[in-house]
């Protein structure tokens, strides 16, 4: 794990000096990257990616990889273009406005405020229903029923983007608030390269489930168990962090 954040140090160093030339500061960086990877740890799309895994590591192994990789590379793609959408309508919307900025900077923050609270609710009261920062239950057997019939790389991807797409509403909360904090921090063509760093991150914990189970590092039995086992945990600190970064916005941001 310390070798890989030591290669991605390279990348984060090359990407600070155009986001700095942009007019976006280094803490506005480091705050949207905060995000992203609350967002890595979201337990919805790794039992995703286990389930696609799953099915496919009784057909053939290499296939299993191949195919776990478009996944990955749909739900990329997937929240990049659904990214660019948003912010391209934040952007249009707010641009007329003359205080666009205190617009964004108290929604941003509040929004981030309430999807920590949620994290934590969903800890505590989970068995008390009501809305939940995970994919509805009702749509979980249908779901599982799609995945194993994504039997081919081409197939894959595409659940990859089906996935993504229907997941985005209720576990983008910290993509939503990253999109919001950026949108009046540059022009779009600026904030790009830090949409690709954000979706790198976000799906950096599924390339590395991957990459474990292929070369027999862990199993798709352990690996499921560690997501089970540690779910109240991963939302807990999504909702730590996002309380504190929407807290940051309001106060300093």
């Amino acid at each position: 794990m310390k070798q890989k954040v030591f290669f991605l140090l390279p990348a984060l160093l090359l990407l600070s000096k155009p986001v700095s030339a942009a007019g976006i500061e280094p803490i506005s960086l480091l705050t949207v990257i905060g995000a992203a990877i609350v967002d890595s740890i979201n337990p919805c799309a790794i039992a995703v990616l286990l389930i696609l895994l799953a099915s496919l590591f009784i057909i053939n192994r290499k296939k299993a990889v191949i195919s776990g990789f478009a996944f990955i590379a749909g739900t990329y793609i997937t929240y990049l273009l659904f990214g660019l959408g948003i912010l391209s309508a934040f952007q249009l919307i707010l641009a007329p406005l003359g205080f666009v900025g205190e617009i964004i900077k108290y929604s941003a923050g509040g929004f981030a405020v309430l999807i920590g609270l949620l994290n934590i609710k969903d800890v505590l009261w989970y068995k008390a229903g009501g809305f939940a920062m995970e994919i509805p239950a009702s749509f979980r057997p249908k779901m599982k029923s799609m995945l194993r019939k994504a039997t081919s790389p081409v197939s894959a991807f595409i659940m990859g983007f089906l996935v993504a797409a229907f997941e985005l509403p209720c576990t983008g909360g910290p993509y939503f608030f990253a999109l919001g904090y950026l949108s009046d921090k540059a022009s779009i063509a600026s904030i790009i390269p830090i949409l690709l760093l954000y979706n790198l991150f976000f799906v950096l914990p599924l390339i590395i489930i991957n990459l474990l189970v292929y070369f027999g590092l862990t199993n798709i039995e352990k690996a499921s168990g560690w997501k089970d086992s540690n779910r109240e945990l991963l939302h807990i600190i999504t909702g730590v962090v996002m309380i504190g970064l929407g807290l940051f916005v309001l106060l300093w941001g």
